[in-house]
């Protein structure tokens, strides 16, 4: 086909008399299914990896700037099954600026498959980008995006984004775009090590029927140590849910292997030491790391970003029933952004269900002076690494949601508070306030706190002036001093400590537990 006819399809096309999947690509008959591209997954960990070609990509593409690839802009009209008015629309990102390795994408039913094609015809090109070159033949996309009636029956929302390694993010009602999953985290803060992020380079895209209200997605993984076949049911609402099943096969040995890894953002918030110079109270997509442990036991660690280094925060268990990085403060007040919208960024729950074994969930704080970057990794590790050849599978749900508590603690932790006095410096000064129906039943019982210090520097401090005071909002603040346990002894002496709090009625404990590092 010479270039002057199909750039006359393509003008077909963007009249609408043709669409770009028509005229670009065929069906054919092919039985997709997820055994297929565990298939496909498994070739590929017995042959030796390939790296993406980053300098496939036309030049122009590859040098476009941020604010020429702003000036892209998907052609709704031109989006997958917008012509069929099918409950969900597919939408694509163009190839360059920083996505430089080009994602196939297919259209599949449960008979036959065709390959989407990079044309003209999908995108508004902006006068910044008026004068672009040509595209290369058979090229692939950056990703895409669903969309689906999510806030109104009569507008096609976006729902879900894949773009860039493995990544993806997801919305609920009323949600605006915050905490990012991915596929696969390896070698993640591993000192000395280069961290690896393998590459979804295949997504199979089921064209939907007239009722359906969930999405299936598949996706075939790549990287230097690990492929992978994973399915995605996404089913949109209140809560967004998207359903994972993967398959990995392990090319070569790693230090690291997260499961369900997700990324967010915390600069700071109303238990932060460091103050910057910034008109808003708190800014962070997620305040917390929940945990529901097999043992029944819930902690709640408060996310930081005190110490200015590198922090690693373990929890070992032999079954772990669900983790995520939740957004708890859910009141503008305490943002003040309109234009960010904290308040409506998602919580991000994960809920296995297959069974993951014993391993710990994992987080990482990385220290940081803005709201740029994603700063903050939680993860599963499971306690055995696999080995070179091995096959792992597991199973998870994925809840995007703004609820108050998805990991269903019903007395929770909604804030942590500490400080110095000026005239007491080698005192520091706790608060964790707690709320939920349990601890306002049976008030003829008083609420009794557990305070306890672990950790290397435990023996160095004590902990003294414990209360517990009823408060405004139907919460209940527990309040402590932390001394040196010397007569002349230094706070600064005894380096990072852990603190864990609960409240207990009796024998009865009524609150998750509140587990929380500190640097005197």
């Amino acid at each position: 086909m010479t270039i002057t006819v199909l750039r006359i399809l393509t003008l077909l096309a963007t009249l609408g008399i043709l669409t770009p999947v028509a005229l670009c690509q065929t069906w054919e008959r092919e039985d997709v299914g997820f055994e297929n591209i565990q298939s496909r997954a498994r070739d590929l960990a017995n042959k030796p990896y390939v790296a993406p070609n980053r300098d496939s990509l036309p030049a122009w593409m590859n040098d476009l700037s941020y604010d020429q690839y702003r000036d892209i802009r998907f052609n709704p009209n031109q989006a997958l099954w917008n012509e069929d008015k099918l409950p969900f629309r597919a939408m694509f990102f163009h190839p360059g600026y920083l996505f430089r390795e080009p994602v196939t994408l297919n259209e599949f039913t449960s008979t036959h498959q065709q390959q989407i094609r990079l044309a003209e015809a999908f995108f508004n090109y902006g006068p910044q980008v008026s004068k672009h070159g040509d595209l290369p033949a058979g090229g692939g996309f950056a990703g895409f995006r669903l969309h689906a009636p999510l806030n109104n029956p009569d507008v096609f929302d976006e729902l879900v984004v894949f773009q860039g390694a493995s990544y993806w993010r997801a919305l609920g009602k009323n949600q605006k775009y915050g905490i990012s999953s991915r596929g696969l985290a390896v070698d993640t803060g591993i000192d000395n090590v280069q961290e690896e992020f393998p590459n979804f380079r295949e997504f199979w895209l089921r064209k939907p029927d007239a009722n359906d209200t969930q999405a299936v997605i598949y996706a075939l993984l790549d990287g230097a140590s690990y492929s992978g076949a994973f399915q995605f049911k996404i089913s949109p609402g209140n809560t967004t849910i998207v359903d994972v099943h993967a398959v990995l096969f392990a090319r070569r040995a790693v230090q690291r292997l997260g499961i369900a890894p997700m990324s967010s953002m915390f600069w700071f918030g109303e238990n932060s030491r460091r103050r910057f110079d910034d008109f808003r109270p708190e800014v962070h997509d997620s305040d917390g790391l929940a945990i529901r442990m097999g043992t029944g036991e819930r902690l709640w660690r408060p996310l930081s970003n005190d110490s200015g280094k590198l922090d690693f925060s373990t929890f070992d268990m032999e079954k772990c029933d669900g983790f995520g990085l939740l957004q708890r403060d859910r009141k503008f007040s305490s943002y003040e952004d309109g234009e960010a919208a904290y308040h409506q960024r998602p919580s991000l729950w994960i809920e296995p269900t297959s069974d993951w074994g014993p391993g710990r969930v994992t987080l990482m704080e990385i220290p940081t002076s803005n709201e740029l970057a994603d700063n903050v990794v939680a993860m599963w590790e499971p306690a055995h690494t696999p080995q070179p050849g091995d096959r792992v599978e597991f199973r998870y749900r994925q809840h995007w949601t703004t609820d108050e508590d998805p990991s269903m603690a019903e007395g929770r932790v909604v804030a942590t508070r500490s400080g110095v006095h000026e005239w007491q410096r080698e005192q520091r000064t706790v608060t964790v306030d707690f709320s939920g129906t349990p601890l306002n039943q049976s008030p003829e019982i008083p609420l009794s706190p557990l305070v306890q210090i672990t950790g290397a520097g435990a023996e160095k401090v004590k902990i003294q002036g414990v209360t517990v005071q009823q408060m405004p909002e139907n919460r209940w603040r527990v309040a402590f001093q932390i001394t040196p346990s010397t007569e002349g002894g230094k706070l600064s002496d005894a380096g990072p400590i852990e603190l864990r709090c609960c409240l207990k009625r009796g024998d009865n404990f009524l609150t998750e537990t509140w587990v929380h590092r500190v640097t005197p």
